[in-house]
């Protein structure tokens, strides 16, 4: 029988926290009420990364993680807390940044289309005339050979018996007999398996397949059976020997056929608990015949951010939008779904043409205006990807879109339609891989950064012209989740969520007083300006959401949020002189903009942090396996990484949990304050009741709630306990309070574990519940 696990806590296994020290920590994780420990990847990856997602050997554990040795002193650790293990897989793609490190890439430069590996790499050799393309040069190859740059070292090596090509920090190795043309250095370079280029022709001209825009990520094909062997053979058998009890398997989307990928992992791992990092798209349900428990999360986490959003407020955040723009000099904002068609077809046009380029080689016949007519069947494509057979509905409406929106290209849409709608064609299997990539940087990577109202919207999974979410809405998303996907992940705060859970819940009470965050704007924007109206929102968002931050972190924000938009600066071509009005803004604020910033935060911290509390039990109580990411027990006030990596101090947790304990057994409760015990108490004993008594949580059923203010709550029954939170803490401030509203409950007594206090059977005043915390957790007498 699979195991499986109640909640799980997320450890970013790195250099700075190996895995020895990851095994100290496991009695805290046991304490805070953590079912599972839930691991970042622990394969040998590229030296440096903090990551763990640049695999170059599939073979080891990464020895400055800890190695095979320090996987199994963690595993011990775990089991003696009763802790079970999860771990975050890659099979999608390896890091290739450092050649020489990653053995099966550096074997195909070596050796090309001879090497043994050729075949795990996704490559085109056609397309660069029978070599590997590498865009590593500064300027084009006669420019590079002109100057001097490429130094050639014959003396032989274990890996290069033929020597080595450096240029400045890329060494690359020499294909067999070619040492001998190193007085000829052209004649030396065209007898490579491998052809250096300049590195913009990435864009274009790239021959393998590559993880989104990252050519130092080598997609790998798992779909070959010893491809998936080699790859896994570490992995299996962490499972085989107990060191984890299930995976979390990396960007599925990738793949050829992640069903396929999935039943092949299944049998290897014994049907081993297995979650997909899928992005589902609002209303579009994870194909149900993968054999895999859930996704991780980013579903749930659009629905308690949304429940938590004042609707109205956000159209006066729009109507702030348009006048920034108006004062600014910019066009008008486009509609999400025209923002996000200009944005993929963008990437699709420059970032991501080569696979575009790739696809109309794979097309069975010449199709003319191919190119033109797949980058916009790509940019129409209304999710990540479909599974074809399954799906053909997601194709069908990209090309109905398409059509609409460029007649002028009906011809090819009609030769290319039944093309990619058979699932036997390269170019369709192919098709599915590239659409994820163009809506992933075309979305999450640029569209984000220009819808600029209210930073809670943003997030990973989440659609932002859906502003918000009603309360019976909230209960029917709950509702479906435990009948489908009862064991699928819920989360608030990942390695790649843009703002951490505790910036967005202050970012939502934005939206309950839009005019005030306007003139608070227009008071930061006469300190320091981008000139971009909407980029300064954003930016001045990030520091009222993360504040108290220093100049230096808000400054790597700005940088990457801007060029991520790319509209005025972009990270291959950046533009100084606009990157100086970000210096700006970053310096501004241990001057001029600080006490402005210290007086808005003071008015919106407490509504914040209720929003923050009500997140988090709505979370951890909710049906699905809920995941606390690594320090998030306390406030956590992160942007997007690798902000959001930053270490945690746990020591500083375990004794702040141990006090908090102490406390409460002497009946003293934490108030709601900068020490963050209260969230640190919530977390606690939400995780704790959870664990030790899952019958409580086996359904989930909205809570009738009644009176004056009962638009205020959520509330929902799982069984045995009555979850109840606040909603809109602002507006429920301004009509006075509660008031007679009450929450209708079982016809027995219960306890508020939050602060122990009896309650009686039957209805409940929120005025008394939630004197003390604006969340209450009443578990029902037995």
């Amino acid at each position: 029988m699979t195991r499986r696990p109640i909640s799980t806590y997320r450890l970013q296994i790195s250099e700075s926290l190996p895995l020895d020290e990851a095994a100290g920590l496991t009695g805290y994780l046991a304490d805070l009420g953590a079912d599972w420990a839930y691991l970042s990847p622990l394969l040998a990856a590229t030296p440096g990364s903090n990551h763990g997602y640049d695999v170059i050997d599939h073979s080891r554990v990464d020895p400055t993680r800890g190695g095979e040795a320090g996987l199994e002193r963690f595993a011990a650790s775990a089991r003696d807390a009763g802790l079970g293990i999860l771990v975050d897989i890659v099979p999608n793609h390896v890091g290739v940044a450092k050649p020489r490190l990653n053995p099966w890439w550096w074997d195909v430069l070596r050796l090309g289309r001879e090497s043994r590996h050729a075949v795990a790499f996704d490559i085109d050799w056609p397309a660069g005339g029978g070599r590997l393309l590498i865009p590593i040069l500064g300027s084009a190859p006669d420019e590079v050979i002109s100057r001097d740059e490429i130094v050639i070292d014959t003396e032989p090596a274990d890996d290069a018996p033929d020597g080595t090509l450096s240029y400045f920090d890329h060494v690359l190795p020499l294909a067999p007999g070619s040492g001998e043309l190193a007085d000829d250095l052209p004649a030396l370079l065209a007898a490579q398996h491998y052809e250096l280029r300049f590195w913009e022709d990435q864009n274009t001209e790239l021959n393998y397949r590559r993880f989104f825009a990252v050519v130092e990520l080598a997609g790998i094909r798992v779909e070959l059976p010893d491809v998936f062997a080699e790859s896994h053979r570490e992995i299996v058998r962490w499972v085989r020997d107990g060191l984890a009890d299930g995976i979390r398997v990396d960007h599925p989307d990738g793949l050829a056929d992640p069903a396929g990928y999935l039943e092949q992992l299944a049998d290897a791992t014994g049907g081993a608990y297995t979650l997909v990092e899928k992005i589902l798209e609002p209303g579009e349900p994870l194909p149900s015949w993968w054999r895999t428990d859930g996704t991780t999360g980013y579903d749930a986490l659009a629905e308690i951010d949304r429940v938590l959003v004042d609707p109205d407020g956000v159209e006066a955040l729009d109507r702030l939008d348009a006048r920034l723009r108006a004062e600014t000099g910019l066009p008008e904002a486009a509609s999400w779904p025209d923002l996000i068609h200009s944005t993929k077809r963008m990437i699709a046009d420059e970032l991501l043409a080569s696979e575009v380029r790739r696809l109309v080689r794979t097309l069975p016949h010449g199709v003319v205006h191919a190119d033109d007519a797949l980058a916009e069947l790509l940019t129409c494509f209304p999710v990540y990807r479909s599974y074809l057979p399954e799906g053909i509905a997601h194709l069908q409406h990209a090309f109905a879109d398409a059509r609409r929106r460029r007649p002028d290209l009906a011809t090819a849409f009609d030769e290319l339609e039944p093309l990619l709608a058979d699932p036997a064609l390269e170019v369709a299997q192919r098709f599915q891989q590239t659409s994820g990539a163009v809506m992933a940087k075309g979305v999450e990577d640029t569209a984000f950064y220009r819808y600029t109202r209210l930073g809670t919207l943003t997030e990973v999974g989440a659609d932002p012209s859906i502003a918000a979410l009603s309360v019976d809405g909230f209960h029917e998303a709950q509702e479906v989740r435990l009948a489908t996907w009862p064991h699928s992940m819920t989360t608030l705060s990942t390695h790649d969520t843009k703002r951490s859970e505790d910036v967005r819940a202050r970012l939502t009470v934005l939206s309950e007083i839009p005019d005030r965050w306007s003139e608070v704007l227009d008071e930061l924007r006469a300190v320091a300006t981008t000139g971009h109206g909407p980029l300064d929102a954003m930016l001045w968002q990030a520091a009222v959401g993360a504040w108290p931050l220093s100049s230096e972190r808000l400054l790597a924000y700005a940088t990457k949020a801007a060029r991520e938009a790319s509209e005025a600066t972009a990270w291959q071509h950046p533009d100084a002189d606009f990157e100086e009005g970000l210096a700006a803004i970053a310096r501004s604020i241990d001057g001029d903009a600080r006490p402005i910033l210290d007086r808005f935060v003071a008015e919106i911290v407490e509504p914040g942090r209720s929003n923050s509390l009500s997140a988090k039990l709505l979370q951890l109580t909710g049906p699905g396996v809920p995941d606390v990411y690594q320090g998030t027990e306390l406030w956590d006030l992160s942007l997007v990484d690798p902000d959001n990596r930053r270490p945690v101090d746990f020591a500083a947790r375990a004794r702040l949990l141990t006090e908090l304990d102490a406390d409460v057994a002497r009946g003293i409760l934490p108030p709601v304050d900068d020490s963050a015990r209260a969230k640190l108490l919530v977390t606690s004993r939400a995780l704790r009741l959870r664990r030790d008594n899952p019958e409580l949580f086996r359904v989930h059923r909205a809570a009738v709630v009644e009176g004056e203010a009962a638009e205020h709550a959520v509330a929902a029954h799982r069984g045995g306990v009555t979850v109840v939170t606040t909603r809109l803490p602002v507006g429920l401030a301004r009509r006075g309070g509660w008031g007679d509203t009450v929450v209708m409950r079982p016809d027995v007594p219960g306890t508020d574990v939050l602060t122990g206090r009896r309650i009686e059977p039957g209805p409940v005043r929120l005025a008394e519940l939630l004197e003390t915390y604006p969340v209450a957790l009443i578990e029902d007498a037995r």
